[in-house]
């Protein structure tokens, strides 16, 4: 019997007109519903014709979370007062509960892509809802992108609704061909906001990590909230871990029987999750991830605890890894999470951080095609015939770079072609419901261990296994198999799911990174080769090798990445792993080990042969030219031999680059060869052109001018150090103007003074050179000596060399230096001449005596 009574109370009733309008009109809207108004249960039966009003039609509606379309589905079939799988029934990864006469299928967005890929006109199918649009998960974008295309091209009479709490109607409208924007008005009752930051500040979170500090903080406001408010509270958390570390923290309060604690995430147990979204008889307290922000309606709660945190996906693709990370929760969300106080009363939300800190927030979560690893949807995108997604109905178009790093993965695993086609393995990968990377360890490990073995390691791959299950991957899987919690239940569904899929697949005979005997199964594998295979075959690029032995040692991935493994683990001292799961410690530039799997090298050049290489290297290390011809997987150094005769060319640029690196200064230069530059240097700054630049940046640009032809015979340090820098940058000088013959004339090493010695003009500061010469030699002088039009700066030297006075014009320097120099002077080297008017007297480099003689 159907609950006309629950039905009438839901506010979205007053919009079925209009949207049925709209559909009629256009085929296409946007409703905009806040939460609670019924858009997720009573849209799809209205517009099935499950009410009694309007004609028969079949609805498909997406949701984003199998937990959400476990609970829509099961709503619905409530309030038709009826079982799931009659009318109403839902279909989720590695589980279906659909009648045959059902005529609305809640399905998750990932199996609404499967399917549209597998039937594009969706046959039998009347009107798709994509619910929670907001969120902007990849696989609704994408979804979304490709029903546009099946009405556009195959079935214009396909309606499509874009159903949100809160989202950028006009962005979906547009994106729809100007679908109708129907708004249903909510029922909210008003939510004080209490500002509950912690106490002392607590470290930003960074990776997977949290702050304990923080978490003991929410335990604490939690605790506060109960004491200070009546009804449930729904407390947000990050992830899994955060849940279980709160748990812990409250379960004092279960214990002694006064609250109920339950944790709701889409790895809970389904008893777990049906207890939550069902009025309950004692108070509880819910710990929930982001699942519960518009999902799913959670009735008795007047409370919510918000830590401020999510998580999203994340790439990092400079050292190859991706993995969610968390983050700062926006605006939006926080708004989305304190509604939930509000739904059936007036409530309470209580904010973990400061109020200054909430207008920084950002607005909005980021859309996951924009932060989020793409080689799936690549996949998806080149299955759908568009390998580039130029043209696909997105609100926000895939970067570039992203497109990029996804495509070399799918054309290492043989998913695409060059032009980035899918391949017929690509098709079929992308049946799998699963990462390409671990679609490829499915179809290439099925063969050699078994398809049930294959399939145990990708089922806990394809979905973080609790942190108690350890970071040694073979370690995990019997864990699994143990475990009789939900993971374990959902782990089993799925290892059953892709060992029945591992069957489409065949390899080549011999072909295999394992020896293989008859029944398709490896000679004798481990459980640890197994899982090595597997995780080596997913993640070919974090293949590592040990490089440093201290506390189990560091490794090097085939990327280049470093990473380190933690203390205990098994996985410690292995001389190779494969990395399934890594992540960033704060501070640091290496790769943490969460989960991974020991292997042999010849699993390793096995899975990773595409990336293998045998390549002659020649360049300049250690102060000299190294020549070897090395065998690489990847970054990874697999043997390495002397290289004999290497290629004269490839010899001349590690010179080159050795040059740069170590400075001109290997090269020889005698005394008279610095002096050459020096004035080369002056001249180029005061006359300029034919007088080349001899700049460190200029002469290793014109290398090839006036290191030819020592260069190209050279081929180690030694060779450099015996080229004569001052003759080969005579090849510089400007021959063919006829300039170079003035070069003795422009810019002389000696220049005649006075007393007639020629003396040596320091170069070494090319704005203005240094004569230094004795004082008496420069007698007589009234102009100081120019070079090239430049004055000198003269360095008048005492009898005993050293400086007595410094400038570049004579005249002005013997009318009024002279005399207080005479004075300090003449009577600490009498025997030398200090006439009273220097400008007159008789040049001398000789003492008083001599000039008597």
């Amino acid at each position: 019997m159907i609950r006309y009574d629950a039905l009438d109370a839901l506010p979205v009733r007053g919009a079925l007109p209009a949207l049925g309008d709209a559909l009629d009109g256009n085929g296409t809207a946007v409703l905009v519903a806040p939460p609670g108004t019924g858009k997720t249960t009573l849209v799809p039966l209205a517009l099935a014709g499950l009410l009694g009003e309007g004609p028969a039609r079949r609805v498909l509606v997406a949701e984003p979370r199998r937990i959400a379309a476990r609970a829509a589905a099961r709503r619905m079939a409530w309030l038709l007062g009826e079982k799931v799988g009659e009318s109403v029934g839902f279909t989720v990864r590695g589980e279906r509960v659909v009648g045959r006469h059902a005529r609305v299928e809640v399905v998750t967005t990932g199996v609404l892509l499967q399917r549209v890929q597998r039937d594009p006109e969706l046959a039998g199918v009347d009107v798709v809802v994509l619910d929670e649009c907001h969120e902007r998960h990849l696989d609704a974008d994408t979804a979304a992108a490709f029903l546009w295309d099946v009405r556009e091209t195959l079935r214009p009479e396909l309606r499509l609704v874009a159903a949100s709490a809160t989202t950028d109607a006009d962005g979906w409208a547009r994106l729809l061909g100007g679908a109708p924007v129907v708004e249903a008005a909510g029922v909210s009752y008003p939510v004080e906001v209490v500002w509950a930051p912690p106490v002392r500040p607590v470290r930003p979170p960074h990776g997977m990590r949290v702050d304990p500090a923080l978490l003991t903080h929410v335990a604490a406001v939690v605790r506060r909230a109960l004491a200070e408010r009546s009804g449930d509270v729904l407390c947000f958390l990050p992830g899994v871990g955060e849940i279980a570390r709160v748990a812990g923290q409250l379960g004092a309060l279960g214990a002694f029987g006064e609250v109920d604690v339950l944790q709701v995430h889409g790895r809970a147990p389904a008893a777990v999750q049906d207890a939550v979204l069902a009025p309950a008889q004692r108070r509880r307290v819910v710990l929930a991830t982001s699942v519960a922000e518009s999902s799913l309606t959670v009735p008795g709660v007047r409370v919510v605890v918000d830590s401020g945190l999510a998580r999203e996906p994340r790439v990092d693709h400079a050292r190859g890894l991706s993995a969610l990370t968390t983050v700062r929760a926006s605006q939006a969300a926080g708004r989305q999470r304190a509604g939930r106080a509000g739904r059936e009363a007036p409530g309470t939300v209580y904010r973990c951080w400061v109020e200054a800190e909430d207008a920084r927030l950002p607005r909005f979560p980021a859309p996951e095609i924009k932060v989020a690893d793409l080689t799936a949807f690549a996949l998806q995108a080149a299955c759908w015939g568009d390998p580039d997604a130029s043209g696909l109905a997105l609100l926000d178009p895939p970067p570039g770079g992203a497109m990029t790093a996804a495509r070399s993965v799918l054309t290492a695993v043989g998913a695409v072609d060059s032009a980035g086609r899918a391949t017929e393995r690509g098709l079929r990968l992308a049946r799998l419901g699963l990462h390409p990377r671990l679609g490829r360890a499915l179809a290439d490990a099925a063969p050699a261990v078994g398809a049930e073995r294959a399939a145990e390691v990708v089922a806990l791959l394809s979905e973080e296994p609790p942190r108690e299950y350890g970071d040694d991957l073979a370690a995990a899987v019997r864990a699994a198999r143990r475990g009789g919690d939900g993971y374990g239940a959902r782990w089993r569904a799925e290892v059953r799911r892709l060992r029945a899929a591992a069957a489409e697949f065949a390899r080549p005979p011999g072909h295999g990174p394992l020896p293989r005997d008859v029944d398709g199964r490896s000679a004798g594998a481990t459980e640890e080769s197994v899982a090595g295979l597997v995780a080596a075959l997913a993640f070919p690029e974090r293949i590592a090798k040990r490089v440093t032995e201290a506390d189990g040692g560091s490794y090097l991935m085939v990327s280049g990445t470093r990473a380190e493994v933690g203390q205990g683990t098994g996985l410690g001292g292995a001389p190779w792993i494969a990395i399934a799961v890594a992540d960033r410690p704060v501070g640091t530039g290496h790769a943490r080990v969460r989960l991974g799997a020991v292997v042999d090298e010849e699993t390793a050049r096995g899975a990773a042969g595409t990336l293998a290489e045998e390549r002659d290297e020649v360049h300049w290390a250690d102060g000299d030219v190294v020549a070897r011809r090395v065998e690489r997987l990847g970054a990874i150094e697999l043997a390495v031999r002397p290289l004999k005769n290497a290629d004269a060319a490839v010899v001349r640029e590690a010179l080159v680059e050795g040059l740069r690196q170590e400075g001109l200064g290997v090269l020889r230069w005698s005394p008279d060869a610095v002096v050459l530059r020096q004035r080369l240097a002056f001249l180029r700054l005061h006359l300029g052109e034919p007088w080349p630049d001899v700049s460190d940046d200029a002469l290793y640009a014109r290398v090839d001018e006036w290191l030819e032809p020592e260069l190209g015979r050279a081929r180690r340090r030694a060779d450099l150090a015996r080229i004569d820098a001052g003759q080969a940058l005579t090849r510089l000088l400007p021959w063919a103007s006829g300039d170079a013959a003035r070069l003795d004339e422009l810019a002389p090493e000696r220049i005649a003074v006075p007393s007639g010695s020629r003396i040596r003009i320091g170069y070494d500061r090319p704005e203005q050179p240094v004569l230094a010469v004795k004082l008496q030699e420069m007698f007589g002088l009234q102009e100081s000596p120019r070079v090239a039009g430049v004055p000198l700066l003269v360095h008048l030297l005492s009898p005993a060399g050293r400086p007595a006075a410094v400038t570049a014009d004579l005249a002005s320097f013997w009318k009024d230096g002279y005399k207080g120099v005479r004075a300090e002077l003449r009577g600490r080297y009498p025997k030398h001449p200090w006439p009273e008017d220097p400008a007159s007297a008789e040049p001398t480099r000789y003492t008083n005596a001599r000039l008597r003689r």
